[in-house]
């Protein structure tokens, strides 16, 4: 199975359930979205998680967030996922997930707690919450991580603010309730998406990238 690249934009899909699922992921990849992530406070994650694999996982990298321990990571793994999210990170919770054969995306508001995250093995950096950080904070994080190391904003992100992360070095970006809330109708996602990822690509990256 291939696996869309870790890049671009983040659907979060807080509060799905099991039933919005088909028409959700239909939707999201319409819309151009290759990324999505199921937090593991909606209902029933792990089955949502499952269904979106199955039906979608040749199109999208299935993940989960508010992934808080080992053992969440291993049932990820079992449900078919293949990227775990957090919004803290603890190395046993990154350890696992590679164990597993998955991507670990840990969330970091240091510099220190970034560092000991790479150290861990995490594949990215989660920026959260980006609203609080801000562009400035990425672009000085650029100057010091390795320069090939995955970062993404998250917290706070739409399509008023997506690019001038992206200016400031973000490889992608985490959104949530711009894009999608429980219940919104699937025919309303697919222009949101579109427009979300046509300005993702159409904003220019750092200077001299």
């Amino acid at each position: 199975m291939s696996t869309p690249p870790l890049q671009g934009v983040v659907a979060i899909l807080r509060g799905i359930t099991p039933a919005e699922v088909p028409a959700v992921g239909r939707a999201l990849v319409e819309g151009g979205i290759r990324i999505v992530e199921v937090p593991l406070n909606s209902p029933d994650p792990f089955d949502s998680i499952a269904l979106l694999a199955r039906e979608f996982g040749s199109e999208l990298l299935v993940g989960a967030g508010t992934v808080l321990s080992p053992d969440d990571a291993e049932r990820v793994a079992d449900a078919g996922g293949r990227l775990v999210l957090a919004p803290n990170f603890d190395a046993a919770v990154v350890r696992r997930a590679r164990i597993r054969g998955l991507l670990a995306m840990p969330g970091v508001a240091t510099p220190s707690e970034g560092f000991q995250a790479l150290a861990a093995g995490a594949d990215a950096l989660k920026l959260f919450p980006a609203e609080m950080l801000g562009p400035p904070v990425l672009k000085a994080w650029r100057a010091v991580f390795p320069k090939a190391t995955p970062m993404f904003p998250v917290g706070g992100i739409g399509e008023h603010n997506l690019a001038a992360f992206k200016a400031a070095g973000a490889t992608g970006v985490g959104t949530g309730s711009s894009l999608y809330a429980p219940g919104t109708p699937a025919a309303e996602l697919v222009p949101r998406a579109r427009a979300l990822v046509e300005r993702w690509v159409s904003a220019a990256g750092p200077a001299g990238a």
